[in-house]
C-alpha cells in the first residue's frame, strides 16, 4: 500500500507530462479541426491547461500524502519543461509557419524551452524560492504564450516583433528580478495588494478581452513584482 500512495503523486505528475506531450502533437495540426470545433492550437491550449491543473494537484497530493520525493520534485521539472516550455513554443512556431514565416525566423521558438530549462535547473538548487520566484515561473511563461497566440492566430504580427517578444520572455524566466508568489500566508490587503490586483485583473481581461489578455496579465505580473519589490 505504501509504495502506491507514494506513487500516486508521481502518476499525477506524468498526467502533466502526458498532457504537455499530447498539446505539441496537436499544435503540429495547428490549423486543423481536431475536437468539438476546436483547431489544433485551441486544443493544446486546454491540454496545457489540463497539465497545469496536474501540476497542481501532484504537489497537494504529495504533502497531503506525505509522499514528497526527490525523483517527484525531477519528474516535476522534466514535465514542466515539455508542458510549460516546449509545447506553448511548439504552438508558437507552427502558427508562424501556417503564416508563411520563413523558418528560420520561426526557430527562435526554441529559445523558450532552453531559457525554461535553465530556469527550472536554477530552481531547483535553489532554497531561496519558497515565498518569492527569481525570475518568470514557467507555468507564467506559457500562460504569456496562450495570450500571444491566440493573438497572434488572428492577427499576425512581423517576425522581428515575435522575436523580440521570445527574447525578452526567455531573459524574464532567467533574470534576478523577484516575483511574488501566488500563495496567501494571510488575507491582509495591505500584505497582499499585488496578488488581489492580480486576481482582479484577470477576471477583468478575460471578460472582456479574452485569451489573448492572458498575455498582458503576465506583462502586469512582471510590474506588480518589479513595483512590489521597490516598496
Amino acid at each position: 500500500m505504501n509504495a502506491i500512495k507514494n506513487n500516486i503523486p508521481n502518476a499525477i505528475t506524468s498526467l502533466n507530462l502526458l498532457c504537455g506531450a499530447l498539446a505539441i502533437i496537436a499544435a503540429f495540426q495547428c490549423n486543423d479541426t481536431l475536437l468539438w470545433g476546436l483547431k489544433g492550437y485551441q486544443v493544446a491550449y486546454v491540454l496545457i491547461a489540463l497539465a497545469a491543473v496536474a501540476d497542481f494537484l501532484d504537489g497537494f497530493s504529495a504533502r497531503l500524502l506525505h509522499a514528497v520525493s526527490n525523483i517527484g520534485a525531477e519528474l516535476d521539472s522534466l514535465s514542466d519543461l515539455v508542458s510549460f516550455g516546449l509545447a506553448p513554443a511548439m504552438v508558437l512556431y507552427n502558427l508562424m509557419l501556417n503564416d508563411g514565416c520563413c523558418p528560420c525566423w520561426a526557430l527562435i521558438t526554441m529559445l523558450i524551452p532552453v531559457f525554461g530549462a535553465i530556469r527550472l535547473a536554477r530552481f531547483n538548487v535553489d532554497t531561496n524560492q519558497k515565498t518569492t520566484f527569481t525570475g518568470l515561473p514557467i507555468p507564467a511563461n506559457a500562460i504569456f504564450w496562450i495570450g500571444f497566440t491566440a493573438w497572434y492566430a488572428v492577427s499576425p504580427m512581423p517576425e522581428w516583433a515575435v522575436a523580440i517578444a521570445v527574447v525578452l520572455l526567455s531573459y524574464l524566466m532567467v533574470c534576478p528580478l523577484r516575483m511574488f508568489s501566488l500563495k496567501l500566508h494571510s488575507l491582509s490587503p495591505k500584505e497582499n495588494w499585488a496578488q488581489y490586483t492580480l486576481v482582479v485583473a484577470t477576471i477583468a481581461l478575460l471578460a472582456f478581452v479574452g485569451l489573448p489578455g492572458l498575455a498582458v496579465l503576465i506583462a502586469l505580473y512582471v510590474v506588480l513584482s518589479i513595483f512590489k519589490k521597490e516598496k
